[in-house]
């Protein structure tokens, strides 16, 4: 049955039978866990809109139909190799609706209150899971973004949260995903530093936070020298996949490159796998998984 099909369902299930959400959860088969991943993973992401970050490509709001959004999930989570999905509340309970989360690692999307475009987004406040609600539902592991920004005092306080989530996700025999930059504000805007310098920089700091970092995975971007960049820690490496590029091929050929690395182990790519130029999602999402 198609997504459209399934919307009254779902909308349905949200009005009147809202528990049966956390029975789905209880029901559902579960993934290996990404500490139990030997043969690289691809993750589908999809916690872009709960951030007001909706654009893909030259299309700004080509994130803001769900029904569209839904139906290119579930393409990508069906394809042979697909291991998981990352998102925010409720694109996953959405998922756990329609069937599409079973036998997948599933990572829940934490920290989305620095929005995009506004004066306070780097004040990346945990306005989304917390480890106690993910493991509540069954899921693998908890998403975080970490942009530090030497000028701007709230950047403390990000860390600081950050470094309690990872504890917390710890605790519960979690995954922690973190995703780190070095950030500035130019011309009114958030831009990350993706030189290797700045990205061993957050490497290091992100190494360190929490009581343990037993449990703590990364998520960075391809940057030039990712040898430099990778051998800042033996925690393990998934590549960020970012906007939609304009030469998928030479986005294809360095994420193959980078694979080739010791600590990197798969990757987890959002709005350039299911917001190809060509617009085929499948074609993009078996691109991705043949790399591993």
């Amino acid at each position: 049955m198609e997504v459209i099909d399934r919307i009254s369902e779902i909308i349905g299930t949200r009005v009147h039978r809202p528990r049966e959400i956390a029975a789905y959860a209880a029901a559902r088969e579960r993934a290996s866990t990404l500490m139990d991943i030997d043969g690289g993973l691809v993750v589908i992401a999809a916690d872009h809109p709960a951030r007001g970050s909706l654009g893909a490509g030259s299309e700004p709001f080509a994130m803001a139909d769900r029904v569209d959004l839904l139906e290119r999930l579930c393409v990508a989570l069906g394809r042979p190799g697909v291991g998981g999905v990352l998102a925010t509340a409720d694109v996953l309970e959405e998922l756990l609706l329609l069937g599409a989360l079973e036998g997948k690692v599933v990572i829940g999307s934490m920290n989305r209150g620095g929005l995009a475009g506004t004066v306070f987004e780097m004040d990346d406040r945990f306005t989304g899971y917390d480890a106690a609600a993910i493991a509540r539902m069954g899921f693998d592991g908890g998403k975080m973004l970490l942009r530090i920004d030497p000028e701007d005092p709230v950047t403390a306080a990000t860390i600081e949260a950050c470094a309690r989530a990872i504890t917390d996700l710890a605790d519960r025999g979690l995954i922690a995903i973190v995703e780190p930059f070095i950030s500035h504000r130019i011309d009114s805007r958030m831009r990350n530093d993706l030189s290797a310098e700045a990205m061993i920089r957050a490497i290091s700091v992100t190494s360190g936070l929490g009581c343990t970092s037993a449990y703590t995975w990364l998520k960075v971007p391809v940057v030039p020298d990712m040898e430099r960049v990778t051998a800042a820690s033996t925690l393990p490496v998934l590549l960020l996949g970012g906007e939609v590029p304009d030469d998928p091929e030479q986005a294809f050929a360095a994420w193959r490159k980078a694979l080739q690395l010791p600590n990197v182990k798969g990757i987890v790519a959002g709005r350039s796998l299911l917001y190809p130029a060509d617009g085929d999602v499948a074609q993009a999402v078996d691109t991705a998984v043949s790399l591993l």
